[in-house]
């Protein structure tokens, strides 16, 4: 067995896939890395092989609870929430946060959507280019609409939002900080559930207290977590996504171009960006096996921690032909860009929703749309779990 390997393996550039995946995929799909924190782990990459670890039960998510996993980010996980329960716990939060994603309330939270998005257009259009469409669209249209789901006061945004960004870093503060920001967080949803308590409101966190007090659905702390995790979850990668989608585009003018052309291509559109456009640092969704496993023609032994790359998988040669090209007409498209398996994201259709409903307005409102600065000068986040932009000038 090869030596592991420090991890990550550098600090990420843009949204470049670092080269050490392709190599991997190819001559070595489950490797040992070390990390910072926790120890070390197996690495898969391969498309077949990371579906089975999100998929297989004898890779235990809750298994890590409260433990020294191998792990990027210094805050141990110690909260049993969506992310870290196996069936069958995992599927009673699930099924108490699912009906807040069904078609009817769906296209309740669309609708809502495409008002948000409109009023922020007119604000950008107002202030005349160049714009910040970071500013201006891809933080504030998920924070409007994650707070008119879950329940939470918007004018609270600037407070959560930076907890939200500490909490989720890696690198970017000192570990104190990571822990008291993530905690900030729980203390300031057990005040909201103290609230909704007082006064019942038909919102996500509104049911979630009636499952608590009436039906003991979950615990007072598995509510505050979940209030947690449904309120970072559905901030940090929308809002990601929003900044490097277009900017993707932008950077592709010939499939732009056929996007504008053809706007049926709007959901195969968001699905190859979704593959394409790396989201992580990363890799992330460590577990555990709960006995010997075979994966990639290696044996996992019971105890080993395994760590899945979402963004490698979706380049995988084996199932997506030309994987490092944007095409926008790709069909069939099976990324893992939500996961796979009793994990799959939740929330998939409503993130979905929104990518379709900005893209559309975007360039429908601005159909000369085009950068602004140059592209090898835009400022990257860095130090945290998830790629993004910190701004993205544009004009028109």
């Amino acid at each position: 067995m090869r030596p592991a390997r420090p991890y990550p393996f550098r600090e990420p550039t843009a949204l470049e896939l670092e080269p050490e995946y392709a190599r991997l995929r190819a001559d070595e799909p489950l490797s040992r890395i070390s990390l910072p924190y926790g120890g070390e782990a197996w690495l898969a990459v391969r498309h077949e092989d990371v579906r089975v670890v999100l998929s297989d039960p004898r890779f235990s998510r809750a298994a890590l609870l409260d433990r020294d996993v191998p792990r990027t980010s210094p805050r141990r996980l110690t909260d049993p929430t969506l992310h870290t329960m196996d069936p069958p716990e995992h599927n009673r939060l699930r099924r108490l946060v699912s009906a807040a994603f069904s078609p009817r309330q769906l296209d309740r939270l669309a609708d809502h959507a495409t008002r948000v998005t409109e009023e922020l257009l007119d604000l950008v259009e107002a202030e005349g280019p160049p714009a910040d469409l970071v500013a201006g669209l891809a933080i504030p249209l998920p924070v409007a609409v994650t707070c008119h789901l879950l329940g939470v006061p918007l004018v609270d945004r600037d407070r959560f939002a930076e907890w939200i960004d500490v909490a989720l870093a890696t690198t970017a503060f000192p570990p104190a900080a990571i822990h008291e920001a993530f905690a900030a967080l729980k203390r300031y949803l057990a005040d909201l559930v103290a609230l909704r308590r007082a006064e019942p409101a038909d919102d996500l966190l509104g049911t979630l207290v009636v499952a608590r007090d009436q039906d003991g659905g979950l615990s007072e702390d598995e509510l505050v977590v979940l209030g947690v995790t449904l309120l970072y979850a559905g901030l940090e990668t929308t809002s990601n996504h929003i900044g490097n989608f277009v900017h993707t585009l932008l950077a592709h003018p010939d499939q732009l171009a056929a996007l504008r052309a053809d706007p049926g291509l709007l959901d195969r559109a968001v699905d190859e960006l979704l593959r394409l456009t790396p989201t992580v640092t990363s890799a992330g969704f460590t577990r555990i096996a709960t006995e010997d496993v075979e994966l990639g023609g290696v044996l996992v032994r019971a105890g080993d921690a395994v760590m899945v790359h979402l963004d490698a998988a979706n380049r995988d040669e084996r199932v997506f032909e030309r994987p490092d090209d944007l095409d926008l007409t790709r069909r069939p498209n099976p990324h893992l860009a939500f996961g796979h398996g009793p994990h799959y994201c939740v929330a998939a259709q409503l993130a979905k929703a929104e990518l379709r409903i900005a893209l559309t307005a975007l360039l429908h409102r601005f159909p000369t749309l085009r950068a602004a600065e140059d592209p090898t000068t835009l400022p990257w986040r860095q130090g945290r779990m998830v790629r993004g932009l910190d701004r993205l000038l544009v004009t028109w």
